[in-house]
């Protein structure tokens, strides 16, 4: 083989590990971004359903006093996550933004109402604990009278639960493909050293002693390919919490440790297993066979 053929060659190799590599590792972050959302899936519900809450609408002859005692009582509720006080002169500035023009001048007064705007934890913010919660208020002296969208609240449960099954579902398919990828990676890899296996199998190496090199460098790689995957989730992160600081924090360790970890055993893990039966399949194989 002459020394161009030879350079050929090992330009070729170098190309073929290259893009092993970055095949992996495109294919590992696309797993640890479907990892971030399934970790994340409570939170990202929690924040839905906790801007769900109703408005108590309060009586004209409510004092101030009055009305800050009943947002602090309500602030120490197991149910309430925040009040909000909207006074009879901020309602008005609202609706006079929402319409685009001074109703107040067209009316000569204020018809509106003071009132406080209450939101609950995600586990109270259902239709059932929501009724009761609007029952329980009835019994409050200043509020005249509790609205909320039942229909709106109803709709936006249900939708929460149909797309926990949906992530769940694109999950696992996901994830098929993903180990389809990356096996089918590595099996183009560990074909294009098929002679090579056979030649060592008729010097006598004995099949561990073939595979062990095979697996060394295909959990190198994996390890390559996976620090490269949390370097780009790293930067997906940051630029994600920009957008979704409240659902999505870079400073969950907890979760962002579990997520790199998992990147981190799946490269490695998914390499290995997938090198050894495509080893194994070429040591089995027949000689007049390796040609097709």
């Amino acid at each position: 083989m002459s020394k161009k053929e030879i350079n050929v060659t090992k330009r070729r190799l170098r190309s073929s590990y290259l893009t092993s590599i970055i095949s992996i590792s495109l294919v590992l972050f696309l797993l640890g971004m479907l990892g971030l959302l399934v970790l994340n899936a409570k939170r990202l519900s929690d924040h839905v359903k906790e801007n769900i809450g109703f408005t108590a609408i309060l009586k004209e002859n409510a004092k101030e006093v009055d009305v800050i005692l009943l947002q602090k009582s309500l602030d120490a509720s197991e149910y309430v996550k925040s009040t909000k006080y909207i006074t009879k002169e901020e309602a008005a500035q609202n609706l006079k933004q929402d319409l685009g023009e001074d109703f107040i001048d067209f009316l000569g007064f204020n018809p509106l109402l003071a009132s406080i705007e209450v939101k609950f934890y995600a586990d109270y913010a259902n239709p059932d604990s929501i009724a009761k919660i609007e029952e329980n208020f009835t019994h409050y002296e200043l509020v005249k009278e509790v609205f909320y969208q039942k229909n709106l609240v109803s709709l936006i449960n249900e939708n929460v639960k149909k797309i926990s099954l949906i992530i769940l579902i694109f999950s696992g398919l996901l994830f098929l493909v993903a180990i389809t990828l990356i096996n089918s990676t590595i099996r183009l890899s560990v074909y294009s050293k098929r002679f090579i296996i056979n030649t060592m199998q008729l010097v006598g190496a004995t099949r561990s002693f073939i595979r062990r090199p095979f697996l060394y460098r295909s959990a190198g790689n994996g390890i390559l390919a996976a620090i490269i995957a949390i370097g780009l989730l790293v930067g997906a992160l940051y630029l994600v919490q920009q957008e979704f600081e409240d659902i999505i924090s870079i400073q969950d360790i907890e979760i962002i440790g579990i997520l790199f970890l998992g990147v981190f055993l799946v490269g490695i893990i998914i390499n290995w297993i997938s090198t050894f039966f495509a080893v194994t399949k070429y040591l089995k194989m027949k000689v007049d066979k390796l040609y097709y």
